[in-house]
């Protein structure tokens, strides 16, 4: 059998000790130990424990929004991929090129989708180099980044 071991405290300093000799165990002759006095658990909640329940959890009762019957998560699927990585996805050896030769050569074309994400994101900021990025989505922000370098945002079904 496996013994759980527990830090031991000597019995000799255990309120039970102290307690010895004293009839009600300092639990008090009127009011009594009894059981489960409140209910067990979180029994009373909208009854006789109602102030602390409204005080310490507002908002345990109830319901909010709208019920969504058979809630499949694949038509919510769309990973994102921020700007700051966007370049990431270009092998490093074209990557550095494509940079370095930004005025002259045509710009690389990055497929998120490819990649396996849907949607770019505006966060970070873009070497400033030309670039064609196709994607689902693409924010505010991460189009207007892209054009500020001079690239384009292509949007694919």
């Amino acid at each position: 059998l496996l013994h759980l071991h527990q830090s031991k405290m000597p019995t000799r300093l255990k309120n039970t000790r102290h307690h010895r000799g004293q009839v009600s165990h300092g639990n008090g002759r009127i009011g009594k130990h009894r059981k489960h006095p409140g209910g067990r658990g979180n029994a009373g909640g909208q009854h006789h424990h109602r102030i602390n329940f409204d005080k310490y959890h507002p908002g345990y009762f109830g319901k909010v929004g709208m019920r969504h019957f058979h809630l499949t998560r694949n038509k919510y699927h769309c990973p994102l991929i921020n700007l700051d990585k966007l370049w990431t996805l270009i092998p490093e050896d074209k990557r550095a090129k494509a940079i370095k030769d930004a005025s002259d050569s045509k710009a690389p074309v990055i497929d998120v989708v490819q990649h396996g994400y849907y949607k770019v994101l505006g966060k970070g900021e873009l070497p400033s180099a030309p670039v064609i990025v196709k994607a689902r989505f693409f924010s505010r922000k991460a189009e207007e980044k892209i054009k500020a370098v001079g690239g384009v945002c292509v949007t694919t079904a």
